[in-house]
């Protein structure tokens, strides 16, 4: 007798928190498996991802679309409901709580959050359910009922992060600050329903190396994460972080679009980007292992790395 398959949506549920908060090392063993902070984060990353990619899947859009819906998921996590695109003292912002603060505004936080949020939280996450799951990659998986509740859910918890916070002390930013947030989140999903579905590339690269991905994604998740906590120790102009952090997306997007991503055998590529790009947070956990509070990250970083190698061997399985 078959064992029974786990809804694909239920493991994003799991999934999207474990990658954005646990792998991360934001929430380590000790506090992401409270159970009250479980359901917190589940509440709030689970909820996302699954509403993102059914907008996407329903709306009949792309990845570019799915990035776009990421980026405003990630402005109603850090803006809307902890506030940490505002807050001057929020705990983890370190240099970057005066470094590109401006109108009460952190600004180099907010754009490294935003891009972390819409790649390592929402689609992230996606493309690994997606891939454990390839013959409902481009289903709906869940029915309205859940979709409407699972949104309710996020607002619902978007409204106690504001309201209770998550710190000490609750910080309230100033209405048109806060109010520009909100609108900034409308324009990000209002152009990922506009956004028209990528034409296919006739003249993509329809084969690649999976190995040359892995080390791209490798890189290019080295760099973003120094760029923005090592460079301003060492770039005197905010305005330059920023810049080389959107030149950055921008170059990524336009090397892998010269790739083929319509067949089968893409799969084993696309875990190898999503692999290279979970590398820097699994080398990570690895490190945080020497903090006390951080205690069972090493087993977090190994237990990454095997689900990565049981996803591939399920891979070359069904290709």
């Amino acid at each position: 007798m078959k064992k029974p398959k786990i809804p694909p949506a239920l493991t994003l549920f799991v999934i999207a928190p474990t990658i954005g908060e646990l792998l991360s090392g934001s929430s380590p063993p000790l506090e992401f498996f409270n159970p009250i902070a479980f359901l917190l984060l589940a509440s709030l990353y689970g909820s996302g991802a699954i509403v993102m990619r059914e907008l996407k899947i329903r709306w009949k859009k792309d990845f570019r679309s799915l990035l776009l819906l990421g980026a405003a998921y990630g402005i109603l996590e850090e803006g809307l409901m902890v506030k940490s695109l505002f807050d001057p003292d929020w705990m983890d912002l370190g240099i970057l709580g005066s470094f590109g603060r401006l109108l009460d505004v952190n600004w180099v936080w907010a754009e490294m959050l935003t891009i972390y949020h819409a790649v390592f939280s929402i689609a992230i996450p996606i493309v690994l359910v997606e891939l454990a799951n390839p013959t409902r990659k481009n289903d709906s998986w869940i029915g309205k009922k859940l979709f409407a509740s699972l949104t309710i859910i996020l607002a619902l918890v978007t409204f106690i992060g504001f309201y209770f916070g998550l710190t000490p002390y609750t910080y309230y930013p100033p209405a048109p600050q806060y109010l520009s947030a909100i609108a900034a989140m409308s324009l990000f999903i209002y152009v990922a329903y506009k956004l028209p579905p990528r034409k296919i590339n006739e003249r993509a690269v329809e084969t690649v190396r999976a190995r040359r991905l892995f080390i791209a994604g490798c890189a290019v998740s080295t760099i973003f994460f120094l760029l923005f906590f090592a460079g301003p120790h060492f770039i005197a102009s905010p305005i330059i972080v920023m810049l080389l952090a959107i030149i950055l997306v921008f170059t990524v997007a336009k090397y892998l679009a010269r790739f083929d991503w319509t067949n089968p055998e893409s799969a084993l590529n696309r875990l190898a980007v999503v692999a290279g790009g979970l590398s820097f947070l699994i080398i990570l956990a690895f490190l945080q292992e020497s903090n006390p509070s951080a205690k069972g990250m090493l087993l977090v970083g190994l237990a990454a790395v095997i689900g990565i190698l049981l996803l591939k061997r399920k891979i070359k399985v069904h290709i």
